[in-house]
């Protein structure tokens, strides 16, 4: 919440509300295993009434009613990783997939036109894809591109990890 700057009007009480509430879904779900099911099941309820409360107060700073727009289109999917165990409470493993990418975007001097951010982010976006399937993604770009050369169309991605087997 550091990048917004308008800190007038009622910004430090909704944004302390806020990370804190945030901070207590992220302590609750870390805790699940020792709780007893009824217990956290109840304390996800109290959270899921204190994001309610933070959504219908009425705050009147900017930056704070922009940022509530998205909470309240997004409110049913906020706390998802309280209910499932599969769904992470942080975006690191986003981050950390992304990581190469920016470095080698900065690494290059950034892209140098629209044109070739675009290729870059297709590029990397095929790139990590394919790695996340298990597979090595210069080998499996080759493959691609000798039946694209042969047939003149791009083979499946599937079709690309059968015959890999």
């Amino acid at each position: 919440m550091q990048q917004y700057k308008d800190t007038s009007d009622d910004w430090a009480k909704f944004s302390k509300k806020l990370k804190r509430l945030m901070l207590d879904a992220i302590r609750l779900r870390k805790r699940k295993d020792e709780l007893n099911e009824t217990i956290y099941q109840r304390r996800c309820e109290r959270i899921e009434k204190r994001l309610q409360l933070i959504l219908e107060h009425g705050w009147s700073n900017k930056d704070a009613k922009r940022l509530l727009k998205r909470l309240i289109r997004h409110q049913d999917e906020l706390f998802t990783f309280l209910h499932h165990a599969d769904v992470p409470f942080d975006n690191n493993f986003g981050e950390r997939s992304i990581r190469g990418a920016v470095i080698m975007r900065k690494n290059s001097y950034n892209n140098r036109s629209e044109k070739g951010a675009i290729t870059q982010s297709v590029l990397m976006s095929v790139f990590f894809t394919i790695k996340q399937r298990g597979l090595n993604p210069v080998d499996t770009v080759k493959k691609a591109l000798k039946i694209y050369i042969k047939t003149g169309s791009l083979p499946r991605l599937a079709e690309l990890t059968a015959s890999n087997g």
